[in-house]
């Protein structure tokens, strides 16, 4: 059984049709790259794998199940706009996440929180943009979910922080878990890729493996992605 399928999904807002008729299939034990242009569909399939956005037609299915109740208790999911409230501390984010999610790891977060050698009695507003990304990246990847969903986790920081970002990832999602990660920074995140997706004008136009489409085209990810989205 697939972690994640799509089935012929499609998304219109009014008149405008977002999303054409996506089918993908997600296994375990991958990380995933949601590759396309900005204003693509990215983030509204990303939203309708989160139940926050309902399709007009089509159905997402975790583990075999429509999603609902139980497929968020296993998807962990980073939104493209900050969501930390800056009046708390981050000693006061690890407990509303320990109390919302069952499956917080609050030591493994305390541990990376250490790495970064950061004061747990710090306040939030008081930390850089940079410093805010990473940790939500480490609420994030602290949960023992199934399924992590990162929306553009690298836009606007600093490549030493980009580099950060994508070794937390690697280092703390189990073999049975599975990554997607959205972006149109494909060089900064190609080294870590196992499959990528191609997205354009709201419909799948590549689903493949990285090594192999490497292989074929004898060239990175992000020169092939640059060569079929010229403008």
């Amino acid at each position: 059984m697939e972690l994640l399928e799509c089935k012929n999904i499609y998304k219109n807002y009014d008149e405008k049709q977002v999303l054409k008729d996506i089918n993908l299939k997600i296994p375990r034990g991958k990380i995933i790259g949601l590759l396309g242009k900005n204003g693509m569909g990215k983030t509204t399939l990303i939203k309708i794998i989160n139940d926050l956005l309902t399709p007009t037609s089509g159905e997402v299915l975790v583990n075999g199940k429509p999603i609902g109740i139980d497929s968020k208790k296993i998807i962990s999911y980073l939104p493209e706009r900050t969501y930390l409230d800056k009046s708390m501390t981050i000693k006061q984010t690890l407990e509303y996440f320990t109390d919302f999610y069952d499956n917080f790891d609050i030591e493994k977060a305390k541990k990376l929180i250490k790495d970064l050698d950061l004061e747990i009695d710090t306040k939030i507003s008081k930390m850089s943009k940079g410093m805010q990304e990473k940790l939500q990246l480490i609420l994030v990847m602290s949960r023992n979910a199934e399924l992590y969903i990162l929306d553009e986790p690298l836009g606007g920081v600093d490549p030493a922080t980009r580099d950060y970002i994508l070794d937390t990832i690697l280092n703390n999602f189990n073999e049975n878990a599975s990554v997607i990660i959205s972006t149109h920074l494909i060089s900064d995140i190609e080294r870590i890729l196992d499959e990528v997706i191609f997205i354009d004008k709201g419909k799948i136009i590549l689903s493949t493996d990285a090594d192999s489409l490497r292989e074929k085209e004898k060239s990175s990810i992000d020169e092939i992605f640059r060569r079929m989205f010229k403008c």
